[in-house]
Order: structure tokens, then sequence, then C-alpha cells
């Protein structure tokens, strides 16, 4: 997994240096025939580490604070991190990260360029606030518009992920959910990411994804190329727990 376009320069730097409401669109219930599966294939990390490296790279993930590691189980094995540039930056960088068995935390993958909400990043997420939520929430549930490229990820196949208009900087937004994977914000995990229920009250907003980068800011949720979210997808492993660990990079060190 290569970086394969820029990235914020103030990030990429600290990386070197260190090693919706409503994006969902339309809700409701998934239609009857919507087509739910559990994929296949891994691909774990194979990499080799020196004794010297292991000692000092691959114990924690870069950025995050006492408060923020707290916050990630004992037992999750995937983290995709997601680091925005400021707090009211709509741009970030988003690695993935696999816990290895007496080594710690090891990137595998290059910082991917992505978008998140036009506001940028906040603590106490609303309703068309247009800003991201920060904190660590689970991957449990994924679907698009077209089919399954594989994940072991409970996959809903549904002609509803559709994303018509355009967005805030006037690019269109069709193809954006092609492939989604629910962040566990507000929403009943083990559930379509189709699905309106909303546990904290609908004040709080939801339908926090991720999904396909349409070339501009979001409404909350977080966005990548459209072949990261294959990888990404495929990548996801439901028995290794994965999260989502998101905020700006002064949150995100707390």
């Amino acid at each position: 997994m290569s970086l394969r376009t820029g990235l914020f320069p103030a990030v990429a730097l600290a990386v070197a240096g260190l090693l919706l409401t409503g994006c969902a669109g339309a809700g409701g219930e998934a239609a009857p025939g919507a087509q739910r599966s559990a994929g296949a294939a891994s691909t774990g990390f194979a990499g080799h580490l020196g004794p010297q490296a292991q000692m000092v790279r691959s114990q924690e993930i870069p950025f995050l604070g006492p408060q923020t590691r707290a916050r990630i189980s004992k037992a999750t094995q995937q983290a995709v991190v997601v680091v925005g540039e400021g707090p009211d930056s709509n741009q970030s960088a988003t690695t993935l990260y696999e816990r290895i068995p007496g080594l710690g935390w090891k990137a595998v993958s290059d910082p991917w360029p992505a978008h998140n909400g036009l506001r940028g990043w906040t603590d106490d997420h609303e309703a068309a606030d247009h800003r991201s939520p920060i904190g660590v929430f689970g991957l449990t549930d994924a679907g698009g518009k077209l089919p399954d490229p594989g994940t072991r990820l409970p996959y809903d196949q549904e002609a509803a992920f559709d994303a018509p208009g355009t967005g805030f900087e006037g690019e269109p937004l069709r193809g954006s959910f092609d492939h989604v994977v629910a962040i566990n914000y507000n929403r009943e995990p083990g559930t379509t990411p189709l699905d309106w229920t909303r546990p904290l009250g609908d004040e709080k907003g939801g339908g926090i994804w991720v999904h396909v980068d349409h070339g501009g800011p979001t409404q909350g949720c977080v966005a990548l190329k459209l072949d990261r979210m294959k990888e990404l997808l495929v990548w996801l492993d439901p028995a290794k727990r994965p999260v989502v660990v998101m905020g700006d990079v002064a949150a995100l060190r707390r």
C-alpha cells in the first residue's frame, strides 16, 4: 500500500518525524431485497522488523495521547487512524495499523489523503454542524451500491446507496456511496449502514461513514479514493475488532 497522491504538509511532516451528520443521505431501513454477505480473503501484515525497530517503532500508534489510547480496547487488533490537519480543516490523512502480538502497533499502509467534515472536527457532534465527530468508534458493517469487493464485514448491496446532487465545492456526488463502512457513532452496530436508528437521539446526528471521496469536504464522514476504499474493505477483519480513531492532531494527542 503506497501513498499515490499528495498529503497536506503538516501531517506529512509529522508522520515522517514520528517513524455526516447525514453523510448517508436518505435514511430508513434497508429494503427487503438488500443483499447481506460476509466476505472472504485476508491481507494480514506479513512484514518483519529487526530487534531495535521492534522496540522503538512498533509499540504505539503515533499521534495518540493517553486518553485516546485508553479508548482502544485491548481486544482490538486493527485501527483506521484518521488524523485531521487542524480542528477546522476538512483535509486529513488515514493510515491503517495492526496490533502485532508481542510487538505492539505497526502501520500497514502509508498515509492516504482523505476528506472529512466541511468545518473540521468536534467533540460534541450535532446534526447538520458539518463537523466530523472526534473519538474511537467500532467498524462492524459495510455496504454500497456496487457489489461486495471481498470484505469479511457484513455487506449490504442496495440501490438506496445513492448520492445525487453536488458537494460543497460543486463537485458531483455520484459514486460516493459505491462502497461504505459505517462508523459506529450514534447507530446500532450489526445493522445495515442504511439503518436510521439513533440511540443518542436525532439531534446528535448520524449516518457517519467512511465512503468514496467525491473530491471535496463531507457533511461529517471520512472520504477515501475508490481504490483505497476497496483496500480498506478487504483488509478489515471483524475477528480483529476493528475501530476508527479519528480527530484533529491536537485532539488525538490528548
